[in-house]
């Protein structure tokens, strides 16, 4: 009996890569890379050693809403270069677990889309947030782990 031929096929479909989303403001370009290195969207704006995503669209669209600046806020899909790791800022922290799924990196993130269309926050849900965060500034709590 002639045994069958193993070879597993190169071509045809393949399965999408988890991609993540990055809520900003910033205004970004396809294939443009998010690097550490910049000014932070969020607290004191000292230069950002890790950079941010997460795979839920309800964290992602929390940091467009929360990002500074005037600008329109953006969620950006992206694909992480390098290693990441959870967000010590949220997980195990502030909950247990990851239940935001939210991770960092020091690697670059490469935005492959853009969301073109989401529903924000309630705007007294996100002016609670703002208010609860600049409370949190005021006692020279808003550390961010970095």
């Amino acid at each position: 009996m002639k045994e069958k031929d193993q070879t597993i096929p190169t071509a045809g479909p393949k399965p999408f890569a988890q991609t993540y989303f990055h809520g900003t403001k910033a205004n970004l370009s396809l294939g443009e890379l998010i690097e550490p290195g910049v000014q932070s969207n969020y607290g004191d704006r000292s230069l950002a050693k890790y950079i941010y995503l997460t795979s839920t669209l309800d964290a992602a669209i929390w940091g467009a809403e929360l990002a500074v600046g005037e600008g329109q806020g953006r969620i950006y899909l992206v694909e992480p270069t390098g290693e990441i790791e959870d967000d010590p800022n949220l997980t195990n922290k502030r909950f247990p677990g990851n239940p935001t799924m939210s991770y960092r990196s020091k690697s670059p993130f490469k935005v492959v889309g853009e969301v073109g269309s989401w529903q924000g926050h309630p705007q007294e849900q996100v002016q609670a947030m703002k208010e609860g965060l600049q409370k949190l500034r005021d006692q020279g709590l808003d550390v961010i782990e970095d």
